[in-house]
């Protein structure tokens, strides 16, 4: 099976990301695509994000209906902050007969070669590269494992989610309506 890892705060999981998702599950060679929730991204602050429970909680209740999607809470048990490589490594060692492949935004590419062992990523796993806006372009793209893949263009933020919540606007249509009913019922964001 060949497994496409979408690793996020997903803080919270909204259309953008379920979008993506489902796109690199049904038109690439993915069998599946699971959405990795970390419970710290070792290059954002910890402090604005809600407990990882319910945001895996919320990913759960957006894939629901969804057999091309997954959801991983791996990341959970480990150290944190968590690292992709040690999380690759540990899922290949779970499911040794699973192909892994890294999922990440154009704009990560800039500072892929500051994670924790980069290269052996590169050397062991696929990287699928979706575009972002803004994305200034690397080295990394002529590497034989990095492989681009047009996925449509989607401008929305979790900041931006955040914000609209606080301020009490609207965000109908930004997420799934389950994810909105658990916001609101467990007054989170606000």
């Amino acid at each position: 099976m060949k497994v496409g890892l979408l690793f996020g705060s997903f803080n919270p999981v909204h259309i953008g990301h379920l979008i993506l998702a489902n796109f690199m599950a049904t038109n690439t060679d993915l069998d599946t695509v699971w959405l990795v929730v970390s419970p710290q991204n070792p290059f954002k602050p910890s402090n604005s994000l809600q407990h990882e429970f319910d945001r895996l909680h919320m990913v759960s209740l957006a894939i629901a209906d969804n057999p091309n999607l997954g959801v991983s809470n791996i990341e959970f048990s480990m150290p944190k902050p968590s690292y992709t490589i040690d999380t690759l490594t540990y899922l290949q060692e779970k499911y040794p007969s699973y192909e892994f492949v890294l999922i990440m935004g154009e704009d990560n590419l800039p500072l892929f070669p500051k994670w924790k062992n980069y290269e052996s990523i590169l050397e062991y796993h696929k990287v699928y590269v979706y575009p972002r806006t803004g994305s200034v372009t690397t080295e990394l793209p002529d590497m034989p494992n990095v492989t681009f893949v047009k996925a449509p263009i989607l401008d929305i933020s979790a900041t931006f989610i955040r914000q609209c919540i606080r301020e009490e606007k609207s965000i109908k249509y930004l997420l799934p309506d389950e994810v909105i009913e658990y916001i609101r019922v467990h007054k989170l964001y606000q």
